[in-house]
């Protein structure tokens, strides 16, 4: 099943300002919200759908790569380990659990989602892509390394998982509050519990494997799903694949930075490829069939008769493909006549014959466009 628009999930349009897309999704998560609607899949999946659309239109740049790529452009692919989607309830609470406002108190605890969670940095990779798998999409596994959660203590970061105690100065709920009395009279501020850094507990017995942190630093294997079109420069991101959040927290984002390798033969102008053919002057005045090179192999070429130098034919269809899936661009090839730099006697002598023929004097008629303007009506 394909995915709904983000802006069609949250209901407003693409020039809604980040005031309104807030509010558009408060009202989303507090209509799908889970205390609102228990048991009810369909209402839960409504709200993890609003979180991950409020999650990539509230970041400026995710927000540009969307409105560029569309779905693609966050990678494509929903669920865990792939592109875009895959937030858990845990995930959706601890980042936008502000945006409640307190409406509700029941999913998951109330002091639970109070507390300081610890979110992984993410990480940086670079992918090599050839002309052909950006053509069809590629399925690449890359080996980085990263932190990730330490299995001894299960990512507490406490001896055996069990080691902590609630912090005695905010009483598990991570933040203190302050009364002071003013001129206005008294006023009310609450801050991160100095205590336990906002985390609501504290470790009575680090974990010796990784000594409190929750994370160590291993070697991880990913699996990559690029989809179809993707361009020198393009951004893909893929939930939850970058460092682990220290003590429990969650994990970043792995983000892919995509780069082309150049091909001898094709170059590549958005979706259309563009191809230099050189034909031999006896080809070019008397037509001929010639192979040239596309994505997937060969095809036969027909030159007719009396073909100019700088005539561009096209291929339709023998492009890249749209990232969007909206079809694909072509191939274009551009005509080159070889002259020969040096000749034997018997060629010139040959070519003495035809010098001063009226049929080989050039005389090019209005129809035949510059090779300027041919450019311009290929590419408008």
């Amino acid at each position: 099943m394909s995915k709904r628009d983000y802006y069609e999930v949250l209901e407003v349009d693409k020039n809604a300002t980040e005031s309104d897309i807030k509010k558009a999704y408060r009202k989303m998560a507090l209509k799908y919200h889970p205390d609102k609607n228990p048991d009810d899949k369909k209402a839960e999946d409504m709200f993890k759908e609003a979180a991950e659309a409020y999650e990539v239109l509230s970041d400026p740049d995710k927000k540009a790569r969307y409105d560029r790529y569309g779905h693609a452009g966050m990678g494509g692919a929903s669920g865990s380990g792939g592109f875009g989607g895959g937030m858990s309830m845990d995930d959706i609470f601890s980042q936008f659990g502000d945006i409640f406002g307190g409406a509700f108190g029941g999913f998951g605890g109330q002091s639970q989602r109070g507390r300081r969670v610890n979110k992984g940095s993410n990480l940086r990779v670079k992918v090599r892509l050839n002309l052909q798998e950006v053509a069809n999409g590629v399925e690449k596994k890359i080996k980085v390394s990263k932190y990730v959660s330490c299995k001894n203590c299960r990512g507490t970061g406490a001896d055996s998982g069990t080691s902590y105690s609630t912090c005695n100065t905010c009483h598990g709920s991570g933040h203190v509050t302050r009364v002071t009395n003013t001129f206005l009279g008294q006023m009310q501020t609450t801050s991160t519990c100095p205590s336990c850094g906002g985390e609501g507990r504290s470790i009575t017995k680090p974990c010796n494997n990784c000594h409190g942190n929750g994370v160590v630093k291993e070697d991880d294997i990913i699996t990559l799903n690029i989809p179809a079109g993707v361009a020198e420069g393009m951004q893909l991101s893929v939930n939850g694949k970058g460092n682990a959040g220290a003590r429990g927290g969650i994990p970043g984002d792995l983000i892919v930075l995509i780069e082309e390798e150049k091909n001898p033969d094709l170059e590549r102008d958005g979706n259309n490829l563009l191809h230099n053919l050189f034909i031999s002057f006896s080809d070019a005045a008397l037509g001929a069939q010639v192979d040239v090179p596309t994505i997937d192999g060969k095809a036969r070429l027909k030159i007719a008769p009396g073909t100019q130098s700088g005539k561009i034919l096209r291929l339709k269809g023998k492009g890249l493909p749209s990232v969007n899936g909206y079809g694909n661009g072509d191939l274009l090839i551009n005509i080159n006549v070889w002259i020969p730099k040096e000749l034997s006697k018997e060629e010139k002598n040959i070519l003495e014959k035809f010098r001063d023929s009226a049929n080989f004097k050039p005389n090019p008629t209005q129809s035949e466009k510059s090779y300027f303007d041919k450019m311009k009506d290929f590419f408008s």
